[in-house]
């Protein structure tokens, strides 16, 4: 029997936890040697001189580890997450030595009328530090299987 659920299994209010990721400051720059290039991603000195005043994760690379998060167990979908859009924000940056996690919470489930085995759900999901600091907020709507019967 498996563990995910179905649009059917949700409902508003419902809270999920995901489990840690450390993040070093070898990650940080790995990452953004590929994919954002930047002196604040790149540099510690650099960064010292940036409006960061530091080593800073890229928020794609903090927005990457939120869905590894969600995936290994912070939101259990059958088939999976699949985004349909939604609303990213990085109150605060991810340092090296942060440890992640990530609060979700859903806020809307709606069954599709034109798709019987289908719906549309929107989570907000929250990525924490291990001072409870808000360093992503994530706010998608999702297309979530139903049961078929």
């Amino acid at each position: 029997m498996s563990d995910k659920l179905f649009l059917d299994d949700f409902e508003v209010g419902q809270r999920f936890v995901s489990g840690e990721h450390l993040v070093d400051e070898a990650q940080i720059k790995v990452f953004a040697g590929q994919f954002d290039p930047q002196p604040f991603h790149l540099d510690d000195e650099a960064a010292k001189q940036t409006l960061f005043r530091g080593l800073a994760a890229s928020g794609w690379h903090t927005a990457a580890i939120t869905m590894r998060l969600m995936v290994q167990g912070g939101m259990p979908v059958e088939g999976g997450l699949i985004g349909a859009g939604g609303d990213i924000s990085w109150p605060r940056p991810t340092r090296p030595g942060d440890v992640l996690h990530v609060e979700s919470e859903v806020v809307e489930v709606t069954p599709s009328r034109s798709k019987p085995q289908q719906g549309m759900m929107t989570v907000r999901s929250e990525t924490r530090n291990q001072q409870g600091d808000i360093v992503q907020v994530l706010v998608v709507k999702m297309v979530v299987p139903r049961r078929v019967s």
